[in-house]
């Protein structure tokens, strides 16, 4: 159970399996920032983007100032499934259709940089964090002879070969299942594709940490919420990063590594919002295959296995996504549907240790934006991660250093925050556009009629005839608190999640914990107190 200040470490009340072997606590402890400060380059947001960038940054001699306005490693960085992968979400054949395959083979490239890139520093630096190079697994989410599993069939054969001509060692191989699938459901057939890899992100981001402590040209400061980010001057142009203390970072370059942008619109409008769950469940060491395993669902289940203790392994599934603040009523007990797929697929799991959800953004075009944003010149950002949010964040840190010190990076070709989506892509983001629009229905609504109605540690929305929407959440105790529940990006009536107790934005996907601290952006601030 989740104390007040819980959501300063993580962005949700539940844990993640992350936390098993490596505590909140163990993570560094920085001072909060208390005056102003001039630096080469502000980094905000402490994840894999802001570590990695960070982290290149200072081998090269840059001095680096990193901002986060909670705890170190408390955002979506610390919720994800830990997954190093060169495969993409949409497929290389449809990547290719719409970026071309010169396109593709840099994502070929940038994704495989990024697998060895952890493995290379991790060495480096000592850090244990259980990295290990693996094998990739597509099956169908049909059983063999089901309608569907031959379409998913003949597209891994498409796939195998568009991956073969990009340089990816893929092949189809019929019949294979792998090692400790000893259920009745029967998904024989893959694609397999070689080198991708599993570690503990953690572990990881937390080792890097405590070696950019150590380094004089860089310094961290918590608890420092960021409210703007401002170019000024001309010709020779500085950033200054404001935060809601009043202290102003002056820089020549800043990175927004907050997993959004902490921005009205631009590359916001290009992007949709999703939360994914997933559970770990404890399953004999040794007896099911090590590897990332993806099924052809939409939304698609995700397979891996981390460290439980010397009898076992927990196995990691996740899936069941949905739109953030979306969900509805009597929606279905997402964690349950995981936990039965697993145990119709391994009959020798265990206890379900570890229950949680994390964000998901997908750029309409299928390419996260990582550089330089649009409309200026010395602000860079790292979003829009497919599900390849850890994969991302480390080819992040050599792009973004590589732009900021002047070093041409082919990889910029296809990540560019201000390109232009293929005219193909007009249909779905006009529709995108519209379903988004589609949210301030909420402005009509109200979840409850009364605040009696509400259950002890529930919340929900309270719409007074005659004032603005009121966030309402009452504790375990019974004692109630308010909030205005209009989210301060774009005033979309936040809704209440109850897996994590949070609030949460349907327009562009902000959130907020249950004491109304804000905890996913676009939104700078928090939800403030209801009159």
């Amino acid at each position: 159970m989740s104390t007040h200040s819980h959501f300063l470490n993580t962005s949700g009340e539940t844990d993640s399996v992350w936390i098993h072997t490596e505590p909140y606590s163990n993570r560094p402890q920085f001072d909060k920032l208390s005056e102003d400060a001039r630096t080469d380059v502000c980094v905000i947001g402490s994840g894999i983007a802001g570590v990695s960038v960070s982290y290149e940054l200072v081998s090269r001699g840059v001095k680096v100032i990193m901002l986060e306005a909670r705890e170190v490693v408390s955002g979506e960085s610390g919720r994800t499934s830990g997954h190093l992968s060169s495969s993409i979400d949409s497929g290389f054949v449809e990547l290719a259709a719409k970026r071309g395959d010169d396109g593709a083979r840099l994502a070929v490239e940038s994704h495989s940089y990024a697998i060895d890139r952890v493995g290379e520093i991790s060495k480096e630096l000592g850090i244990d964090c259980e990295y290990r190079i693996v094998p990739g697994y597509d099956i169908s989410q049909y059983q063999r002879r089901q309608d569907g599993h031959e379409d998913d069939i003949k597209e891994f054969k498409e796939e195998a070969k568009k991956m073969t001509e990009l340089g990816l060692k893929a092949e189809y191989k019929e019949g294979f299942a792998i090692k400790g699938w000893d259920g009745k459901t029967d998904q024989r057939d893959v694609l397999t594709y070689a080198h991708q890899a599993l570690f503990h992100p953690t572990k990881y981001i937390v080792g890097v940490l405590k070696y950019l402590s150590q380094q004089v040209n860089f310094k961290c400061y918590t608890r420092s919420r960021v409210m703007s980010v401002e170019e000024k001057g001309h010709f020779k142009k500085e950033v200054r990063v404001s935060t809601e203390g009043g202290q102003t970072i002056t820089c020549v370059n800043a990175v927004e590594a907050t997993c959004i942008p902490l921005q009205k619109l631009s590359v916001i409008t290009e992007l949709k919002f999703y939360r994914t769950y997933c559970i770990a469940i404890r399953i004999p060491k040794g007896t099911v295959e090590d590897c990332s395993l993806y099924d052809s669902a939409d939304p698609y289940h995700y397979l891996r296995l981390t460290a439980c203790d010397k009898k076992y392994d927990y196995l990691v599934l996740g899936g069941n996504d949905h739109k953030v603040g979306q969900e509805g009523t009597g929606t279905p007990d997402r964690f349950a549907e995981l936990e039965a797929w697993v145990r119709a697929r391994f009959t020798q799991a265990g206890s379900v240790d570890y229950k949680w959800s994390g964000q998901i953004l997908e750029p309409v075009d299928y390419t996260a934006f990582i550089g330089k944003n649009q409309g200026q010149s010395n602000v860079y950002i790292c979003t829009g991660d497919f599900g390849n949010g850890l994969t991302h964040g480390v080819l992040a840190g050599k792009l973004i250093a590589d732009e900021i010190t002047g070093f041409a990076n082919p990889w910029s070709k296809i990540y560019k925050p201000n390109r232009i989506p293929p005219l193909s892509m007009i249909p779905d983001q006009l529709m995108h556009d519209a379903q988004v629009n589609m949210q301030y229905k909420r402005f009509l609504q109200s979840d409850i009629a009364d605040i009696e109605d509400l259950a002890p540690g529930e919340g929900g929305v309270l719409h007074p005839l005659t004032s603005l929407p009121i966030a309402v959440y009452k504790d375990e105790k019974g004692e109630v608190r308010k909030f205005s529940a209009l989210c301060p990006h774009l005033k979309g009536v936040v809704c209440w999640n109850g897996v994590e107790k949070s609030w949460d934005c349907p327009v562009h996907g902000s959130r907020f914990g249950k004491d109304g601290v804000g905890i996913m952006g676009p939104a700078k601030g928090n939800l403030p107190p209801a009159a």
